[in-house]
């Protein structure tokens, strides 16, 4: 039998700036076997992201923050483990993910982040009792939790490419959150007002994208909270780092 939670869990989804962007913010609430959208936001700094958490959510609030950025690196040169793992499982359908080392300009800055969290009481959690109340960080990665929720043949194209393409695949993404996420356990209803429309410009466009991809990172850690190792893969290990994948 599942552990009774006392307290709703908070799920945040941060689809960080890795070097000097912007970050997405995305947070979640439990409300039963239904989730809420409580925030959807866009922030300059990583300084940003921590203090929005530290004035929003108070210190012994049960939540999980799901990080899109490699927080743990243990390796000098090459590939993660995890970094691995993702382009074995999900090359095929175009979602691989950028490999992290330590001498990758973005690394110190990353790491630090998760220390951050760990700072805040924010723990690791490469394995998980399925709906345990704490306090939890994981990382995630958007490409491969879309395809597996969303079960798309490829991933969605809205990161590069021409403006034309890229709102078309972004359109898909906001109209895909619409209308599976709620069909899902633990289900997310969402009011299309709840999420900011489709721009006509690129840096606009980036913004949105941001939130969307923010908002799949806080789904993926509802649903690892919710499933556990079930209905859920982590590819890697604390040591090696790891990516929690739907």
């Amino acid at each position: 039998m599942a552990p009774v939670v006392t307290q709703p869990m908070k799920f945040l989804g941060l689809d960080l700036g890795w070097q000097s962007g912007a970050s997405g913010l995305c947070q979640l609430v439990q409300d039963g076997s239904h989730l809420a959208l409580v925030t959807l936001q866009h922030l300059m700094q990583l300084s940003d992201v921590l203090s929005w958490i530290d004035r929003e959510i108070p210190v012994h609030d049960p939540m999980m923050a799901a990080v899109d950025a490699p927080t743990i690196i243990p390796n000098a040169t090459g590939m993660r483990v995890p970094d691995r793992l993702v382009h074995r499982g999900y090359g095929r359908y175009h979602a691989g993910c950028y490999p992290a080392n330590q001498g990758r300009p973005f690394a110190a800055r990353l790491v630090a982040f998760g220390q951050a969290l760990e700072a805040r009481q924010l723990h690791h959690a490469p394995t998980l009792l399925p709906r345990q109340s704490g306090r939890y960080q994981i990382e995630v990665f958007p490409h491969p939790a879309m395809v597996n929720l969303f079960r798309l043949p490829r991933s969605l194209k809205y990161k590069k490419g021409r403006l034309a393409d890229r709102r078309r695949e972004l359109s898909r993404l906001r109209h895909l959150i619409l209308t599976v996420l709620p069909e899902l356990e633990p289900a997310l209803p969402i009011a299309p007002t709840a999420l900011p429309a489709i721009p006509e410009t690129g840096r606009a466009l980036k913004a949105v994208e941001d939130q969307l991809d923010s908002l799949i990172c806080a789904y993926a850690a509802a649903h690892y909270w919710w499933w556990g190792e079930a209905r859920n893969q982590v590819l890697g290990s604390q040591a090696e780092g790891y990516i929690v994948v739907p």
